[in-house]
């Protein structure tokens, strides 16, 4: 192995060897450093703040988490069920439609023993069905809106998307007709449409909602702005997302929620994985290098979105003396990571290190062709020596096995 590379180790205090890979170690002091920038937008805004767990969800760390959040937002039973029993404070749910099943757990899981909890519902039709069984627990009901407005880019990620099935249109709600009876069981308003994005395009979003559905805003207690919100980002501008919130409680008389994902862990993980072997891509082809990891099994965003994320020490193909095409162990052809360049030449037993991979990443792993899921590690620098991993847990055969019948 090569050990000594710290071109491909610059910018972390840790021993990339410390652990077998591949693994996803989670930077503790980067994580409470997210979390303080969220927190004090809590503070300062009045605004509650949701861990949104399909983004993040390595409960393990949730006792950290617990400690500068409301609550959790969950699109599932599991989810829910998981945040009940591992953060312990508030647990809401949205999901696009529930089953009677679906409703009678999520019933049983908030409304006894009571938590602060809120069903959000994604058509009049589902909350007709289900209002008075979740209500009769002491469970709120809410709405998802579509503000019609768009801000993503990719449509993979837009919610307001054309022909999207997520939320009620402003001419759907209309045309639902809730009567006065009903809305006195909506207590809420939920819209989500942002992806990754700054203050600014909620400022923009308001708008929207505002104009679309601003009689509506007075029959209700709260509204929840939804995630995408990329908080502890470095350029975002977190006075403004105060003011905003401050300026939105003032004028309208509501608690507000946010229920960011990603911004929790942004930009606190790293995955860790071990070249395996080198292959000749033939003339005119970059060479191949198989990695212990897998872009469709342990980081699908990278071909879903399409991203290319970075790694410590390495470039653009072409920009520095060797390049590579990198693609993991799965015999799914496609199974390609991206090109890099690096100063010195790869060899089987290097550690590349790739860096935010905290969020979606795990939450987000198969175990597709068999591959072993990621490790959980974490580490917290002291004193500016190298720290040692903690290896929380080493996923194996069973954890495949488990969920196959």
């Amino acid at each position: 192995m090569n050990s000594n590379k710290p071109a491909l180790t610059i910018g972390v205090s840790f021993d990339p060897f410390d652990v077998p890979t591949p693994y996803i170690v989670v930077d503790l002091n980067l994580l409470r450093r997210n979390l303080s920038t969220i927190h004090r937008v809590q503070q300062e805004s009045g605004a509650q703040i949701l861990l949104a767990q399909k983004g993040f969800a390595t409960w393990s760390l949730y006792g950290i988490v617990r400690e500068y959040l409301s609550g959790v937002t969950s699109s599932s039973v599991h989810e829910a069920r998981l945040g009940r029993e591992e953060f312990g404070k508030q647990v809401h749910v949205y999901a696009p439609a529930y089953s009677q099943l679906d409703i009678d757990e999520l019933c049983g899981l908030c409304g006894s023993p009571p938590l602060a909890c809120h069903i959000v519902f994604n058509s009049a039709a589902q909350f007709r069905r289900y209002r008075q069984q979740v209500r009769a627990v002491g469970i709120e009901c809410g709405l998802r809106i579509n503000p019609e407005h768009r801000e993503v880019a990719t449509e993979l990620y837009d919610p307001c998307a054309p022909g999207s099935r997520l939320g009620i249109t402003r001419k759907n709600l209309q045309e639902a007709a809730l009567t006065d009876e009903e809305w006195k069981d909506v207590q809420g308003l939920h819209f989500h449409n942002l992806c990754q994005k700054g203050s600014d395009a909620l400022e923009r979003t308001l708008q929207a909602v505002e104009s679309n559905f601003g009689e509506y805003l007075s029959r209700v207690t709260w509204v929840n702005f939804g995630g995408g919100h990329h908080i502890s980002r470095d350029d975002y501008d977190v006075d403004q997302l105060i003011r905003i919130i401050r300026d939105f409680r003032a004028r309208r008389g509501c608690d507000i929620y946010l229920e960011p994902g990603e911004a929790i862990a942004l930009n606190t993980g790293f995955l860790v994985t071990e070249v395996m072997d080198i292959v000749d891509g033939g003339e005119g082809q970059l060479t191949n290098v198989i990695l212990d990891t897998s872009a469709t099994a342990h980081m699908p965003d990278v071909l879903e979105m399409p991203y290319r994320p970075e790694i410590l020490g390495g470039a653009k193909s072409g920009e520095k003396a060797f390049s590579y095409r990198l693609g993991g162990l799965t015999c799914l052809a496609g199974d390609i990571v991206g090109d890099w360049s690096f100063d010195e030449e790869l060899m089987v037993g290097d550690r590349l290190i790739f860096t935010d991979m905290a969020h979606y990443t795990s939450v987000k792993s198969t175990t597709f062709n068999g591959v072993r899921l990621p490790s959980v590690v974490t580490y917290q620098e002291r004193a500016g020596e190298k720290s040692r991993l903690v290896e929380v847990r080493r996923f194996g055969y069973a954890d495949y096995k488990s969920r196959l019948s």
